[in-house]
């Protein structure tokens, strides 16, 4: 294949492209901006027709991302370091939820700040998130990785974090170019649920994260990347991360030291690779680029020998809460017998409120879908997301404030009709609004359902902020004025509202209708103080 001489930036962009990507989703900030240029300036994108416009922000670049892969398809993220702040609510629920077609997060760190606020280390978010990291230490590397991080992605049904540094991201070197894979074609998740973070599902969602991330410090495509290279001498044995091994390299001759070094440049990895090298050596020197995170495994609290017991041993669970009775088990005490718990007091699931505009709204929505082969919706964090339940059973995705819009626009990216979203007033202008930006931008072929009950019901009634401004927000960032349609949603106006979903459904654009009508409960709290204020006159 063909050589090219590439910023560390562009090699990961050309690698994306040959890895066969569908959207390219990014905001601007150095050191990562290179990676969206090189992907909209290059012409075997255009011809593909791959998505790669800049996003409002991070946070809808990782959801919009997060569409793509609802709909099977690969996708690449990128931003600096802060702009996995902006995205970490997404990023870390995107491990719990999965992937269905891969996606790739680049995270480009600044130690030095050369033009940052601060010289976070983005590896921190992996181990938070329980996702596998990519740390390359070469263009080529980087280049190589992107290949296999789609595939570890897709093969665990994981988002992947390739972590660079500015020095990685901005020097230029020789790639030696692979065989471009083809687009993958548009294949919707088997599991229908698998995006919806309903506790109950989030619960089991996140044991089965825990153990996928103890089957990778396995995975062979991780593995291949971490190598030892014993020495004669051992008195002392390195670990260099990433771009020190390069660093490392530099203070020697061709290939002569004499010392045992581990180079690793993908996490996680078991605990014997450590162990090789430790056991061999008097000392031992952690390289890395950024916060000393290998170096703070090995050192740990105590090392005097101690057995420590907890979480990592099985003495206490892995996940969810601690009680006494837990507590108790580990130090030993014997634990007196479970009584049965009434009937009363067992657990119900929930359900919309008797009276509750959600309930019309969805099952007009339902019904106006009904005739199309997608019969699903992406959702927000609400009341709402209940419809995922039966009778309804007709939300596709909860994954975090804001993610129905940006889902909806990245599903329809990929091809997907009709592609329609769901969020609540009060979520619409928290995190919703910059996603309906993207959509106007782009002219997105998508239908945003505003259900506005007035208030902020799921946390108990707080005062909403998009009251009375919902349609002037909507018009006011782009959407044609014709196309921000309101309904009541009430079972008297069923047929009507049907009909103008579908026909918001069918136009080809951006379109809004604002399901308006006062949460149940918060109107009869209102009715009940109006009454005694008006007693007391």
């Amino acid at each position: 294949m063909e050589r090219f001489f590439l910023l560390g930036d562009e090699a990961i962009a050309l690698a994306a492209l040959d890895a066969g990507i569908s959207g390219m989703y990014a905001y601007p900030g150095t050191p990562s901006t290179e990676i969206m240029e090189y992907v909209q300036s290059s012409a075997e994108a255009a011809a593909r027709n791959v998505v790669r416009e800049w996003s409002a922000n991070e946070k809808t670049a990782m959801e919009t991302a997060l569409g793509m892969s609802y709909a099977g398809k690969r996708a690449l993220v990128a931003m600096k370091h802060v702009g996995l702040n902006v995205a970490a609510d997404s990023f870390i629920n995107a491990a719990v939820t999965g992937v269905n077609g891969g996606v790739v997060v680049v995270a480009a760190d600044d130690p030095s700040m050369h033009s940052s606020q601060n010289e976070q280390d983005s590896r921190f978010y992996g181990k938070f998130s329980y996702v596998p990291v990519f740390e390359p230490s070469s263009q080529q590397e980087a280049y190589d990785m992107v290949f296999d991080a789609f595939e570890v992605s897709e093969k665990y049904r994981l988002p992947v974090l390739l972590r660079i540094p500015t020095r990685l991201a901005h020097s230029r070197s020789a790639i030696k170019r692979k065989f471009p894979i083809p687009e993958k074609k548009l294949n919707l998740p088997s599991d229908p649920r698998q995006f919806v973070l309903l506790p109950a599902l989030a619960r089991v969602k996140y044991r089965n994260l825990l153990s996928a991330y103890e089957s990778l410090k396995y995975e062979i495509r991780l593995a291949k990347y971490n190598n030892f290279k014993d020495g004669q001498n051992r008195r002392i044995g390195v670990i260099a991360c990433g771009i020190t091994w390069n660093y490392l390299a530099e203070n020697f001759s061709g290939d002569n030291m004499d010392f045992p070094v581990l180079k690793i440049t993908a996490y996680p990895f078991p605990r014997d690779l450590i162990i090789d090298i430790t056991s061999r050596c008097n000392e031992i020197l952690v390289l890395e680029e950024g916060y000393p995170i290998v170096e703070e495994s090995l050192r740990g609290i105590l090392d005097n020998g101690i057995k420590i017991f907890g979480r990592l041993d099985g003495a206490l669970p892995r996940d969810g809460e601690l009680n006494p009775s837990i507590v108790g088990k580990a130090l030993g005490f014997k634990q007196p017998k479970m009584m049965s718990v009434p009937e009363i007091v067992r657990n119900r699931p929930p359900s919309f409120c008797k009276g509750c505009g959600h309930s019309d709204t969805f099952l007009a929505v339902k019904e106006a879908l009904s005739s199309y082969k997608v019969n699903g919706v992406f959702s927000d964090i609400g009341c709402y997301t209940l419809a995922a339940l039966p009778p309804f059973s007709i939300i596709n995705s909860c994954v975090d404030m804001g993610a129905s819009v940006t889902m909806a626009v990245g599903a329809a990216d990929a091809g997907l009709f009709p592609s329609v979203a769901v969020i609540g007033d009060s979520t619409f202008t928290h995190s919703g609004m910059t996603g309906l930006l993207d959509a106007v931008t782009k002219n997105s072929d998508v239908t945003i359902i505003i259900s506005d009950n007035s208030t902020t019901g799921m946390t108990g009634g707080q005062k909403s902020l998009a009251t009375g401004r919902i349609e002037n927000i909507c018009r006011g960032i782009g959407v044609a004025p014709e196309h921000v349609r309101t309904i009541v949603p009430l079972r008297k106006n069923h047929d009507e509202n049907v009909r103008i979903i579908r026909e918001e459904i069918e136009y080809h654009g951006v379109s809004v209708i604002v399901s308006s009508r006062e949460c149940i409960q918060t109107a009869s709290r209102r009715k009940k103080s109006d009454a005694e204020n008006k007693a007391g006159e």
